[in-house]
């Protein structure tokens, strides 16, 4: 009997697991489909991954009559991919992967044994295949099933065997305890404590993406803490440790790492905000200074800014992954510069400057609010909800989201009488300032304004 949860699943594959029993092979459905199907977490449009022990050739004569589309760039290491109406399907013939101790490749060696196959992989609750070309058999050699319900992290083979097959495994076991809730066990921990330095190996797009797995789970806290207790953020991301000072030695305020990690908790699992989240206070440990007045971090938005920058080109992102984050963490700080009141002009200068990371940027802001002083917490809340009433009604009375000049540079061109040039940029900047300062202007008074501007300059 199917049970009722798996049955859709089992429908949809039936016609595919035929096909490879027909042709005398086996077909199971492997990894995360499995964990995910034990949890009850599989959604309608989850990618599915088989194990088989046709090889590649075989795999590719199999699925072309039946799949929409098929493609081989993982032919070599034995995937081929495919899709099947809104589904799309890895299966890859039975084997084993290690790294050669100074390789960034992995070297592929296939394996006739679905038992190998799954003693290969990274954590035992992924260890473990649902057989399709039987009774839905759970082939389970590693107790994968009963350390989910233990929420219990364990490696299959030794976590050193584990960890030197794939370094970059050590980074994933942050995702799962971060994701699942799961315990690492003590092998595991000190693994990680002894082999962190093997990550060099591993490419800084594979940690890139990687990390950006981790940082939109529902809460990433645990999973940066065991980077940080276990000395793997030292690899890909020393600026994590070297927050954990003191903000405040005096008073013994909690660290900058344990605000940080609270902030990226606190926002919701955007992947660029959960980034600015993690990196906002990055420029405190450089900047700080102890004075009568207590500690301080000056400028530390600006310097961590620089900062983000050069992490991110590190770990491989794309620019304009770096230009949102950086720009999140230099004005993360810009709402408590205006704590007088807001007037128009600097609410426009406000929105220009944040420009599509508004939203996101009023929500770090109020993330970036950990203090358990309920007083300041509300505060600092009642001000955040003026600003955004505030911006709400000055939209209402202008165009905020593509502020500009009141006039273009031809129409500058026609009242000045002149060429392209330098002087066309400066009456721009100027007519900007204007805009900033006053609101849009009528055409008329843009104009005299401009023509009052441009006698002052002239001799």
């Amino acid at each position: 009997m199917v049970p009722e949860r798996l049955q859709p699943l089992v429908d949809e594959t039936r016609p595919l697991a035929d096909r490879f029993a027909a042709a005398g092979f086996r077909l199971y459905l492997v990894g995360g489909v499995v964990r995910d199907l034990l949890l009850g977490r599989l959604s309608e449009r989850q990618d599915l991954d088989f194990t088989t022990n046709a090889p590649p050739d075989d795999i590719e004569r199999l699925v072309r009559p039946w799949a929409d589309a098929v493609w081989l760039q993982g032919k070599r290491f034995g995937t081929i991919g495919m899709k099947r109406a809104e589904r799309a399907y890895e299966i890859t013939t039975h084997r084993a992967e290690a790294y050669a101790a100074d390789s960034r490749q992995p070297r592929v060696a296939f394996s006739d044994s679905v038992e190998s196959d799954l003693s290969r992989r990274d954590f035992t609750v992924n260890a473990m295949a649902l057989e399709l070309t039987s009774d839905l058999r759970l082939i389970d050699p590693f107790g994968g099933a009963g350390d989910l319900a233990a929420a219990r992290l364990r490696t299959p083979l030794s976590p050193e065997e584990s960890f030197n097959d794939d370094p970059l495994r050590m980074l994933r076991a942050a995702r799962f305890v971060a994701g699942y809730q799961l315990r690492p066990d003590n092998q595991l921990v000190e693994a990680v404590g002894r082999l962190h330095p093997r990550l060099e190996i591993v490419s800084a797009e594979r940690i890139r993406d990687e990390l950006d797995k981790l940082m939109v789970v529902d809460r990433p806290g645990e999973g940066l803490w065991f980077l940080t207790r276990t000395g793997l953020a030292e690899e890909f991301l020393p600026e994590l440790p070297a927050m954990r000072l003191e903000q405040d030695p005096i008073h013994r305020h909690k660290d900058v790492l344990a605000h940080t990690i609270a902030v990226v908790d606190k926002t919701r699992p955007d992947r660029i905000l959960r980034l600015a989240a993690l990196f906002h206070d990055i420029g405190k440990p450089k900047t700080r200074s102890i004075g009568p007045g207590g500690v301080s971090f000056h400028h530390h938005e600006v310097v961590g800014a620089r900062m983000t920058r050069d992490r991110m080109r590190a770990l491989r992102y794309p620019s304009e992954d770096i230009d949102a984050v950086s720009r999140l963490v230099e004005l993360h700080l810009r709402f408590h510069t205006y704590k007088m009141g807001w007037s128009d002009s600097a609410l426009r200068r406000y929105v220009r400057d944040a420009g599509p990371l508004l939203d996101r940027l009023n929500e770090l802001t109020r993330c970036d609010c950990t203090t358990r002083n309920q007083r300041r917490a509300e505060e600092l809340a009642r001000r955040m909800d003026a600003l955004e009433s505030d911006i709400a009604a000055l939209r209402e009375r202008e165009e905020l989201e593509s502020i500009r000049p009141d006039l273009d540079g031809r129409r500058v061109m026609e009242l000045l009488g002149v060429g392209p040039g330098p002087v066309v940029g400066q009456a721009l900047a100027y007519l900007l300032e204007l805009r900033l300062e006053e609101g849009p202007l009528p055409e008329e008074e843009a104009e005299e304004r401009l023509r009052s501007w441009w006698a002052g300059r002239r001799p």
